[in-house]
């Protein structure tokens, strides 16, 4: 269900009212909040607060860098303390935002000359969605992990032939099986520069899958969020 998405007013430097809460599954939302100002490179992240809490989590920005909103990928943790708070909020809410943080990012020197192959699992899809939004014509491919294909966040942002649903759970993503077993199975093009994101045995796994492809540390981007 969406939620009025109409922009408004930024009221102070770091705060911001809640405009808009985008359902994507029972456990995982869209937080949306007005850009005004707020300028970053897609593949950064904000820290973000509850107003008058004690407690900030860190995530990456979902929107493209030249959206009309300031956008989080938010998955409630069962049994965590922030994560259900933000999925409580109402518009109108306010929250705190600092940032942006980080260099994870396109590789700028790279970027029109090598294609670019974004692996991530679960919501550390966020900074990909940023990227893929932020850059038209972007010679792509998108690969995500999940367990079930519902998690298969918003997949009409993205080209169909650029993007790849590894489902473990069920078989009804492009793929069954995980992310890792994926690339075991699919070869690489040289002139590739890859990116990773989401949980670090996906990440290490992925690293030593490459590496025995022949892509070395300096063909990789890293962005680890447990």
């Amino acid at each position: 269900m969406t939620i009025d998405m109409k922009p408004e007013v930024q009221l102070d430097t770091n705060y911001y009212k809640v405009v808009g809460i985008r359902k994507l599954t029972e456990h995982t939302f869209v937080l949306s909040l007005p850009k005004s100002r707020f300028e970053f490179v897609a593949g950064q992240h904000v820290s973000l607060s509850i107003t008058g809490d004690y407690q900030s989590r860190e995530y990456s920005i979902y929107s493209a860098e030249k959206g009309e909103n300031l956008e989080v990928l938010v998955k409630e943790v069962e049994g965590g303390y922030f994560s259900p708070k933000l999925k409580h909020l109402k518009v109108g809410d306010m929250v705190e935002v600092h940032g942006p943080f980080g260099k994870f990012g396109l590789d700028e020197k790279n970027k029109d000359t090598h294609k670019h192959v974004f692996i991530a699992s679960g919501t550390g899809i966020a900074p990909f969605h940023s990227m893929v939004k932020s850059n038209p014509g972007l010679n792509y491919q998108l690969i995500h992990g999940v367990r079930y294909a519902e998690e298969g966040y918003e997949l009409q942002d993205y080209n169909k032939e650029n993007y790849t649903l590894c489902t473990s759970r069920d078989k009804t993503g492009d793929f069954n099986g995980r992310v890792t077993d994926y690339l075991k199975k699919t070869d690489f093009d040289k002139n590739t520069c890859f990116y990773l994101c989401g949980n670090s045995d996906m990440i290490f796994d992925s690293m030593e899958i490459l590496s025995d492809k022949g892509f070395g540390r300096e063909n990789i981007t890293v962005e680890v969020y447990f």
